[in-house]
């Protein structure tokens, strides 16, 4: 006997669906190989094809506002509440990219005019997006960090530095577009009319919380087909807001996932293995095991624990072997690329098999991916390697 109707049984199902997995991201299949039967149930369905109909209510909920399409199946709930942020405080955009005059370093800071100053000062100690628009290369918002505090820039005089807190920048898995379709991602650009508002066009601007979530949430969906399937990945209680708290009962602020060492090391990693394909970057080799996962691990090449950003070009590809030895001082390399192997290795030529012929590492084809030299030159210094000239 039917208890519900279609449209109250998918609705119900997608809440318990992202109350159980902890994330307001899901995928069309992934609800239906966890909520069909309960909607079936439910609803008292004597269909062949109720995967279908759970479709169409899938787009109704679209088109009442609960849901928003990613892409590809999948989904992202709008239907629960969002923390406010602190009075006088405020997450942030800071528009950069290939195009800006002012040489920024995201990973370390942000260098901006004084005109942008006071809203610059409402986001210290609060997390900001990047974005690359589509005019420098059109990444869309690519990274969050957040700002430790703003101070003048020694070397230019009427500038500022927006300086990013140690270990608290990370990069996107997967960039995320400034709109998908007719969806706009930060709603506040918006004029009642739907047009963009000019004073909202800033290369510093405010950022709602629930942009914010709606930005870092897919920016970091876990969409490597190679990384652990969803049955095989542990759930990660920051993910879940603060301790003692039922998962998204009430307010939440996605900031709470970014501070997790487990979630900033599983990001990371797909981050890195994203640009280099999978393939280790000094062997080549690309093997994926039964279950789907890939044997190519993330290496920091500067190490977390002296300083060393979660950014992919503080990262680099490497076999399980490879990384062991790189992490020990084993194997170093140039800016370039070229490999230079220890004298403490016990079993030289064996290494020499394993890498490429020509002992040259193969970077990603994107510049802002590749290895940066400061890093690539703190691990040199550390394992005694041959300086840069």
């Amino acid at each position: 006997m039917a208890t519900k109707s279609w449209s109250e049984a998918v609705a119900a199902a997608v809440r318990r669906h992202v109350l159980r997995t902890g994330s307001t991201i899901f995928s069309r299949q992934g609800l239906i190989d966890g909520e069909i039967d309960a909607i079936v149930t439910e609803t008292g369905s004597t269909g062949a094809t109720p995967w279908q109909t759970l479709s169409r209510e899938l787009q109704e909920l679209r088109d009442r506002g609960l849901l928003e399409f990613v892409g590809a199946g999948v989904y992202r709930y709008a239907g629960l509440p969002v923390a406010d942020a602190p009075f006088g405080a405020t997450k942030g955009v800071f528009v950069t990219g290939s195009h800006s005059i002012y040489g920024d370093q995201p990973k370390d800071f942000y260098r901006f005019p004084a005109n942008y100053l006071p809203a610059a000062r409402r986001m210290v100690d609060q997390w900001i997006i990047y974005l690359e628009p589509r005019r420098a290369g059109g990444r869309g918002y690519f990274a969050v960090a957040k700002v430790e505090k703003i101070d003048p820039d020694p070397a230019t005089p009427g500038m500022h530095l927006a300086l990013i807190a140690p270990g608290r920048y990370l990069d996107f898995g997967t960039a995320v577009p400034l709109s998908l379709g007719k969806l706009r991602k930060e709603r506040a650009m918006l004029s009642a009319g739907g047009g963009l508002k000019g004073s909202k066009q800033l290369a510093v601007r405010p950022l709602s919380n629930s942009d914010f979530n709606r930005i870092v949430e897919i920016g970091l969906i876990d969409a490597e087909p190679e990384l652990p399937r969803v049955g095989q990945i542990d759930q990660m209680p920051a993910m879940l807001g603060e301790t003692g708290q039922e998962p998204f009962e009430g307010p939440v602020d996605r900031a709470t996932m970014l501070v997790s060492r487990k979630v900033r090391d599983a990001k990371f990693r797909r981050a890195v293995l994203h640009v280099y394909a999978g393939r280790c970057a000094l062997t080549g080799m690309r093997l994926v095991n039964g279950g789907g996962r890939l044997e190519t691990e993330a290496a920091h090449i500067m190490s977390v624990g002296d300083g060393g950003p979660d950014a992919v070009n503080n990262g680099i590809a490497l076999s399980g072997t490879v990384h062991w030895m790189f992490d020990r001082g084993l194997i170093g390399l140039s800016d370039a690329g070229d490999i230079f192997l220890s004298s403490k290795i016990n079993d030289r030529e064996g290494v020499e098999k394993m890498i490429y012929a020509d002992r040259r590492a193969r970077w990603p084809s994107t510049p802002a991916h590749r290895p940066n030299s400061r890093y690539l030159a703190w691990h040199r210094e550390r394992f005694g390697f041959p300086a840069q000239n």
